[in-house]
């Protein structure tokens, strides 16, 4: 199964895709890691076109993964999938693997996301996160029409963690 994990940055999506591989065995695909692994410093953009580029790499990381174990969950993060063609792309690539897709939505309130951002300040890999993303991000955020599980991420880490176990089956 292929899981996006979909939302504004601070939303919480890294805290609990985290979780869920870690109980349900899965495996962590993060763009950010991605993007400094393949990426000396001065070479790292932060720009559309190699978010995209991270997005492919993961994608074809996925395939990778799938075709050796197919019974796998593989987690998306780190990519906010703020644009209907980024989910298409994916829900495209599972469909083309024969694997089932989910999209998990983390959603928190504004206050919420910019005290987390400012929390993670200087820890987190990509350099650019921070409130100011977080408010440039909202406003170009493309509602999400394909199905989706939304996990109002302020509730314990527990209750997110059994909301999205539920929506995984």
């Amino acid at each position: 199964m292929l899981i996006l994990m979909a939302g504004l940055p601070g939303s919480g999506k890294t805290t609990l895709c985290r979780e869920l591989a870690s109980r349900l065995s899965g495996v962590v695909l993060n763009k950010d890691d991605i993007r400094t692994a393949l990426f000396s410093p001065e070479l790292i953009e932060y720009s559309t076109e190699q978010d995209d580029f991270c997005q492919k790499v993961m994608l074809e990381t996925a395939e990778y993964i799938f075709a050796k174990h197919p019974e796998l969950r593989v987690f998306l993060d780190g990519r906010t999938f703020s644009k209907s063609y980024q989910i298409k792309q994916a829900i495209a690539a599972a469909e083309a693997l024969k694997q089932p897709w989910r999209i998990l939505e983390c959603v928190c309130s504004v206050e919420t996301a910019r005290q987390r951002l400012e929390a993670q300040l200087g820890e987190h890999p990509a350099a650019n996160r921070d409130y100011a993303l977080y408010v440039r991000m909202k406003t170009g955020f493309e509602e999400i029409t394909s199905k989706k599980t939304i996990i109002p991420t302020e509730q314990t880490l527990g209750v997110c963690v059994q909301l999205a176990q539920a929506a995984l089956g």
